[in-house]
């Protein structure tokens, strides 16, 4: 559950981190490896519902839950590439 928090956490934390930056390809790098922390994010979900710590319930809310963020900051990558 820990590496699950983290990634968690690592999603937003690199986001902030990268809006800091000096220069547009910059923040998108950060944004990519935003996107590289819900996949992290994801495989902790379903490995944490086979091991039974979550019911399959919470598991497909909380992905759908990730499905948005993901399109969240894929489109903010095309908006920020597009400029």
């Amino acid at each position: 559950m820990n590496q699950l928090r983290r990634a968690a956490v690592s999603i937003p934390s690199n986001m902030a981190e990268g809006c800091a930056r000096k220069n547009t390809k910059e923040y998108i790098q950060f944004l990519y490896v935003s996107l590289g922390s819900t996949a992290e994010l994801e495989t902790h979900l379903i490995i944490s519902s086979n091991l039974h710590y979550i019911n399959e319930e919470e598991k497909q809310n909380l992905l759908k839950d990730l499905e948005e963020i993901i399109r969240m900051i894929t489109g903010l990558i095309k908006t920020l590439s597009n400029r």
